[in-house]
């Protein structure tokens, strides 16, 4: 991978496409979150600084060339040209993949306040995490382990107010503590078998197996489908199998979410 600097990276476009659920704008362009054991809060301008921290570096994927990625993506197809420009400056974040996959089970039918709630409390929070909460830090609540959720019932988290969730959370966390769905071998696994395993677990189909591996294992390759991009593909891509997009292909539907949901793709954007 090519040194690259830090200002290639867009805070906003990054934390708010919707591949993480524990970030908060607290105030404008100013963003809080929880990794691992970790908080921290920063703006665009402390961006350089997060190359000195070997763990914020790693995390928000600073080594990876994403201008020759991005080059890459926009020869490809007129319209993806137009969301790649637009989509200038998202990062995959490299996230633990175990809260990866609890996270988007938790997001489906489910709306971004919603599941930020249920993960707070998950993660064991008193409160909300308001951009308040935020703020008056640095509590850190951990996501947690698998071993500690499978030994668990539906009954113990009902307090979560997850619904019908509860059920595929713990059948998750089962699988993986057990060995069943080894996550770490799905890196390198060939990405319909990687898939395939992610869907053993019940309540688990291709849309939350594909943001697992693209936004828990940094598989670029899986480019996760529900109904939205779906319109989206049929609207802007008739006739286009996502896999032509190649092995940045989800770097690619990043780009796609980001260009269609903010209304860019009806303006037209110089080529």
């Amino acid at each position: 991978m090519i040194e690259r600097t830090a200002p290639s990276l867009n805070l906003r476009k990054t934390l708010l496409c919707g591949q993480c659920f524990r970030w908060r704008e607290i105030a404008p362009d100013v963003f809080s979150g929880t990794v691992g054991n970790r908080h921290l809060t920063l703006t665009q301008q402390d961006l350089p600084r997060l190359r000195q921290d070997p763990f914020w570096c790693i995390y928000f994927d600073l080594n990876t060339d994403y201008e020759t990625l991005r080059k890459q993506l926009s020869a490809l197809h007129p319209n993806l040209n137009k969301a790649a420009q637009h989509g200038c400056g998202i990062h995959i974040l490299r996230q633990e993949p175990w809260e990866t996959l609890c996270s988007f089970i938790i997001s489906q039918n489910n709306n971004i306040p919603r599941i930020q709630g249920i993960i707070d409390r998950l993660c064991g929070e008193t409160e909300a995490c308001s951009p308040a909460a935020f703020q008056n830090g640095p509590a850190v609540h951990p996501f947690p382990q698998p071993e500690t959720l499978a030994a668990l019932s539906e009954t113990d988290l009902a307090p979560l107010r997850c619904g019908f969730r509860a059920r595929y959370i713990l059948d998750a966390a089962r699988k993986v503590a057990d060995g069943n769905v080894n996550l770490e071998a799905l890196r390198t696994a060939p990405l319909a078998e990687a898939r395939a395993v992610l869907m053993q677990i019940t309540g688990v189909g291709p849309k939350v197996a594909d943001c697992t591996l693209l936004y828990g294992l940094h598989r670029m390759d899986a480019f996760p489908v529900d109904v939205w991009m779906k319109r989206a593909m049929g609207q802007w891509f008739p006739g286009v199998d996502p896999v032509s997009f190649g092995s940045a292909a989800g770097l690619a539907q990043q780009y796609i979410f980001d260009w269609v949901r903010s209304g860019a793709s009806e303006e037209e954007i110089p080529g």
